[in-house]
This record gives C-alpha cells, structure tokens and sequence, in this order.
C-alpha cells in the first residue's frame, strides 16, 4: 500500500472508531448492564451512563485504526482482478485479519470499560490498577478468545465504490443484522470479562460461560441486551462506515492536491 493510503486508512479509521464511540456509549453501558451477572439494576440502571468512558476514549482511535491498516494492507497483500470470483475470500481474510489485530488493543480498554459501566462510582484508573494488580497482563486480555470470535463473525465489509451515504446504509443493516445473530457471543465475552478473578467463568471458555447463563436464564439471558446493541451497532456502522468512507477520500483528495 503507497504512503498516502496507508496514512489515510490511519486517520480516517482513527476518527470513525472514535466518532462511533463517543456518541453511542450509552447505549453500549445499557447492554453491557443488561448482561451483567447481578441485573440491569444492580449494575447501575440508568445511573452514571459514562462511567468507563475514559477507557473507551483511550481506546477507540488505535484500535479502529488497527483494524483498518491491517484490513487495507491485507487486501493490497492479496491483491486479485476486481473481477475475480476469489475478492469476497479476500475481504473476509482481511477484515478478519484486522479484528484479531484490533482486538490486542480492544480487549483491555473493553475489560476495564465493562468493569467501570458495572461499578460506576469506582474510577477508571483505579478499576485498570487493580486488574493489574491481581491478575497481571492476563487479565486485560480476558475474553479474547470470545471478542475475536464474535467480532470475526460480522466483521466483513463490502468495499465496492459506492458513495459516503451508501456505504453508511449498508453498514447499518449489516451491522444490526449480525448484532442480533452473535449477541450470545457477546454475553459470553461479558460475563467472561465480569466474572471474579479466579472463578470458572473467568477462565475464558465460551461455551462453558454460554451454557453458564443457558442454565440460569435459558434463551433470555443469552440475548440480554439485544435491542441496544443492535441500535447501537446499527447506529454505529452507519456513523463507522460512513465516516471511514468520507474522510479515507478527503484525506487521499487533500494528499492528491498536496506537492
């Protein structure tokens, strides 16, 4: 990839992840109370809906960036004719790619993030002190293995050249669709991020925190959350996507004009 698209991938990445996060973080402290072990309203109800909005705003600008370098690189590494019955394999490999590198920087600023939504009068800074303190390194990249998975799932984008506008749409309905599809995936990574240090669920297997919630809350509890997160997901790909799209080409457009 030359210079000029790689910082643009940068950049516009940087400040759609941002953009995305900042604006639809309440909705995202409402699912996450929503599958939190002690209920909705131990958690916290409607109060203190920015707790953990600290390490989200750390987060989101290298981890969106992440993403989008590796995915944008990806797709030059295995170029083929557009035409080619293989570039929808390619798009999938890339994006995929890109979340499990995204996912290295995701995964810590999530588990503190969760844990700050759940405990709201506790301080961000405290609540990444103490994970340090009593789980080490390994307890920022709790709930790895269940993000990637369900990140990789309903991570793939359409690249043709479409306007700003279009791709926004498109990513709307995608995102809302597979929002719906991978919600127990997202539980799991929510119950795996919550749970107490030390404990079963803390471990970090799925299917273990899957079958964990199927036996105390059956079908509702593994789609606790639902409707926010598909408003939010929606939401956030059309903001995501669209904002990804319109800066990418101003950017290359300012570097075209540049000397």
């Amino acid at each position: 990839m030359d210079r000029p698209g790689f910082m643009a991938s940068l950049v516009a990445g940087g400040v759609a992840g941002v953009s995305v996060d900042l604006i639809l973080f309440p909705l995202d402290t409402i699912k996450t109370r929503l599958q939190s072990p002690q209920g909705f309203n131990k958690a916290g109800g409607f109060r203190g809906i920015y707790a953990g909005v600290p390490s989200a705003a750390v987060g989101s600008f290298p981890n969106a960036a992440a993403f989008f370098i590796t995915y944008e690189y990806v797709k030059w590494f295995l170029h083929t004719d557009s035409s080619s019955y293989l570039t929808p394999m390619k798009h999938m490999l890339a994006a995929s790619a890109g979340e499990v590198v995204a996912c290295l920087i995701r995964v810590p600023s999530e588990v503190v993030k969760q844990r700050a939504q759940v405990s709201a009068s506790t301080r961000t800074f405290q609540i990444f002190s103490n994970i340090l303190y009593e789980e080490g390194i390994q307890g920022l990249y709790r709930g790895y293995k269940s993000t990637v998975l369900r990140e990789a799932l309903w991570s793939w984008r359409q690249d043709l050249v479409v306007d700003s506008w279009q791709s926004a749409v498109c990513g709307a309905f995608a995102g809302g669709f597979a929002a719906a599809v991978t919600t127990p995936l997202d539980v799991a990574k929510t119950r795996i991020m919550l749970a107490k240090a030390g404990s079963s669920t803390a471990n970090g297997n799925v299917l273990s925190a899957l079958h964990g919630v199927w036996q105390s809350q059956g079908l509702a509890g593994l789609f606790a959350g639902v409707f926010p997160r598909m408003a939010a997901i929606s939401l956030g790909g059309f903001i995501f996507l669209g904002a990804y799209d319109h800066t990418h080409r101003l950017l290359l457009e300012v570097g075209r004009k540049s000397p």
